[in-house]
């Protein structure tokens, strides 16, 4: 028997996420896309919302210094503060 459309989303869904990974609350990196010299960050914010940012991007949490492959520098007051992608 082959299987339907929504059958194998629902199934690549199910393979494709992992509950409680994620704090619920804070600043959670979610994903890295773009070129190598020009990265951007898909991130969710304490609110909830998701917002994509780039190297100089301002948030609440602060100014995003940098983005590489394994995550983003955020600096507010003086502080550093790297997030890096969710192992699992």
């Amino acid at each position: 028997m082959t299987e339907t459309r929504s059958e194998t989303t629902v199934r690549v869904a199910q393979q494709a996420t992992q509950a409680n990974v994620l704090p619920p609350r804070g600043l959670n990196l979610l994903g890295l896309f773009g070129a190598e010299n020009n990265l951007q960050a898909m991130v969710r914010l304490p609110s909830g919302r998701v917002k994509t940012v780039k190297t100089g991007s301002r948030l609440a949490q602060g100014r995003v210094l940098g983005i590489d492959r394994a995550g983003l520098v955020l600096e507010k007051s003086g502080r550093s503060q790297r997030f890096e992608m969710p192992k699992g």
